[in-house]
């Protein structure tokens, strides 16, 4: 992976990661198209750049994480963080095979967006409108609809919003309490694979840290992949916001249907 690439793929992960279109998936086709190998470092990047984009969450909603006068939020974060720290870490090898499956990716994408077409019609009550109405149940449950992204091209954002609205949580605040609870998810997720998840690179075992620092090149293409994910993930949470107060999920849903199609039809004449 060279610096163009890693400014292309965080991008990808600035734009797709808040909107439920997945960036994961968008991640695989872009370094599959550009032809990025898939060693350690380049499965390494497309989770540490997360911390870009974490960081986008915290500045927008920094009155939020750093108010203290409601430790409750804190508490139904943790809640809808534990399904999914339990489950990656049961599932973490079959996780990182998947990582490497356009198809997978495509068939998520299709199952996804017919979902989207219809989601808006599906959850039509919505009795929760602010996050201190939101119960610790609540938040455990849309935890575990958030962990079926762990199947790539699911999409996490698209997923627990569909776990907020289905927990009757309006529209806005279902995207807002995705944004949320993707700061301890995502965090997770990069600190476990920067300092305790072991990577093979170059023939030799290593923490991603360790990856990291073992060349000037790799020191770069992280500082900056984190940098551009982090700029352009602000854009995408406040384009979603404003778009979801006039419009609903059905643009998404057409589109995830598309790009899916189009990966089979590729794949088909590919191979």
């Amino acid at each position: 992976m060279n610096i163009f690439e890693s400014i292309m793929i965080a991008i990808l992960e600035g734009i797709t990661e808040y909107l439920p279109i997945s960036s994961t998936g968008h991640m695989i086709l872009a370094s599959t198209i550009m032809g990025i190998e898939k060693n350690e470092f380049t499965k390494f990047f497309e989770i540490s750049i997360q911390l870009g984009a974490i960081l986008a969450v915290v500045v927008l909603y920094w009155k939020k994480f750093f108010s203290f006068k409601d430790w409750s939020f804190y508490g139904k974060l943790i809640a809808g963080v534990i399904p999914a720290l339990i489950l990656g870490k049961l599932f973490s090898d079959k996780i990182d095979d998947l990582l490497e499956s356009p198809l997978t990716v495509s068939i998520s994408l299709i199952i996804g967006g017919i979902i989207l077409l219809f989601v808006d019609n599906l959850f039509k009550t919505h009795t929760i409108e602010a996050d201190k109405n939101i119960k610790y149940s609540n938040a455990f449950t849309i935890g575990l609809w958030q962990s079926v992204a762990m199947i790539p091209g699911v999409s996490r954002s698209a997923a627990s919003i569909l776990g907020g609205m289905q927990q009757k949580l309006t529209r806005n605040l279902a995207a807002e309490f995705s944004f949320y609870l993707a700061v301890p998810t995502m965090a997770a997720a990069t600190l476990y694979s920067l300092f305790l998840k072991h990577w093979t690179y170059h023939s030799i075992e290593m923490k991603g840290y360790e990856m990291i620092t073992s060349s000037q090149e790799n020191i770069v293409i992280f500082i900056l992949g984190n940098l551009v994910a982090f700029i352009v993930a602000l854009m995408s949470i406040k384009f979603l916001i404003g778009y979801l107060q006039k419009h609903g999920f059905r643009v998404f849903g057409i589109y995830r249907i598309i790009l899916g199609v189009i990966i089979l039809i590729f794949l088909a004449y590919w191979n």
